[in-house]
């Protein structure tokens, strides 16, 4: 089974697909100083409940862009039905590939998807053009919580960072760590049997479905890589990033 089909089953339950919390996601927006002026353009934007959320509570208006075509139908009935499509577009599509206009945006944000320019620094280099003068970056990042990774699990993960690592290379691009909103065990437990749950649901409603044993295989490997390493060695956060041009 392809990995976004595998995706698409896990995720199905949720809401966020990070460890985060409403409430940390309402706090964002506020220390992003979010009102009905702020433009925000969401990399990787999921079911759309970021943008959602700070339609709701700043007024804004954005984008938000995600590959996979589930994910874009959630967030498109997500927007619609809270009244938001005249001011949050949809677009499915390579978030690589989105053709944003240049310096349109208060904020960019990337919650967990620096994989789409291949890693922390190039998604800083990439995010910058879109933002105004002024303007902030917020990135969702996964990092080690400690140097003392068991080998087998960080060749596994090899571009998975140190989080003072995360800080150096947010300098040497030119910007600041100006806030930051660190993933609790709670979020991370939250996040997890959210997944799980997904899977375990689809297992139970699909007995003949001919690729049922390598969803089965799925879950147990995702619990087992999490209570083995994941919940020991991972941290999460998202940060706020602002220009060091004081």
């Amino acid at each position: 089974m392809k990995f976004f089909d595998l995706k698409n089953i896990s995720e199905r339950y949720l809401e966020i697909i990070n460890p985060i919390s409403p409430e940390k996601i309402i706090t964002l927006g506020k220390m992003l100083r979010l009102n009905s002026n702020s433009r925000v353009i969401d990399f990787g934007c999921g079911f759309g409940e970021v943008l959602g959320l700070w339609a709701e509570l700043f007024d804004i208006s954005g984008v938000g862009i995600d590959i996979r075509e589930y994910a874009c139908q959630r967030a498109h009935q997500r927007i619609a039905s809270a009244g938001f499509a005249d001011r949050i577009e949809i677009s499915c599509t390579e978030g690589a590939s989105y053709p944003f206009a240049r310096k349109a945006f208060d904020v960019a944000l990337c919650s967990g998807a620096t994989f789409i320019w291949d890693g922390f620094a190039a998604s800083i280099r990439t995010m910058r053009e879109a933002i105004k003068d002024g303007g902030r970056l917020a990135i969702g990042e996964v990092f080690w919580l400690t140097d003392q990774v068991p080998s087998e699990f960080r060749l596994q993960q090899k571009d998975v960072n140190m989080e003072i690592d995360l800080l150096a290379m947010a300098h040497q691009e030119g910007f600041d760590f100006e806030y930051m909103l660190r993933a609790s065990r709670e979020d991370w437990d939250r996040y997890e049997a959210g997944n799980w749950y997904g899977l375990v649901r689809w297992i139970e409603e699909n007995p003949d479905h001919p690729e049922r044993e390598e969803v089965i295989d799925h879950l147990h490997q995702s619990q087992q890589e999490y209570l083995r390493y994941g919940r020991q060695y991972f941290g999460w956060a998202i940060y706020i990033l602002s220009p060091m041009d004081y």
